[in-house]
């Protein structure tokens, strides 16, 4: 996997984060420096931790689906990103209330179920999941940071485009992906 598209994927799987965190900052809960800091700190790390448990649980099984891997990977990042995109048409999804620690972990697993199926989808590529996770991680804390400080300048429709665009990106891989497989590029 180039640099570039792991990159890419970093910045696709963080955009379902950088939306919720942006939310946040709309409906100004994450008013201090620490509150987004808090917000980035959980994203990035469970953005970082599901792909490695994606990536172990298909590993296991990779010698029995070498041979139709390629399909597995597309339809993963495809269902991915169509479901980014669908979701871009939904109201805040930051709620009201507080933001305790459960609520955050409560948030932070359900933007990074995209990036355990991304992780199954890693097992059948020549790739190092440490190094991956690892951009994934960091990407999405700077990208949840800066989505939690200015989201109260974003407006909604800068959300919504921001899950479209990451959405495009997932589908646009997962088909590089197939067309390697089938040995067409």
């Amino acid at each position: 996997m180039s640099t570039f598209v792991m990159m890419s994927t970093a910045v696709a799987l963080s955009m379902d984060a950088f939306a919720v965190a942006a939310s946040c900052g709309i409906s100004n809960k994450a008013k201090t420096f620490g509150i987004q800091g808090k917000i980035a700190l959980f994203f990035g790390i469970f953005q970082g931790l599901m792909p490695i448990l994606g990536y172990f649980l298909a590993s296991a099984f990779a010698d029995r689906i070498r041979a139709i891997d390629h399909w597995i990977a597309f339809g993963l990042l495809g269902f991915i990103g169509v479901r980014m995109i669908l979701e871009s048409r939904e109201e805040d999804r930051c709620g009201t209330g507080r933001l305790s620690n459960r609520y955050l972990l409560t948030l932070a697993i359900a933007t990074s179920i995209d990036a355990m199926a991304s992780g199954i989808g890693f097992a059948f590529l020549d790739i190092n999941i440490w190094l991956v996770a690892g951009i994934i991680a960091l990407t999405t804390f700077i990208i949840s940071f800066i989505g939690a400080r200015f989201g109260h300048n974003l407006g909604h429709k800068f959300q919504a485009g921001s899950e479209i665009f990451g959405g495009t990106v997932l589908i646009l891989i997962g088909g590089k992906i197939l067309l390697e497989g089938l040995a067409i590029i």
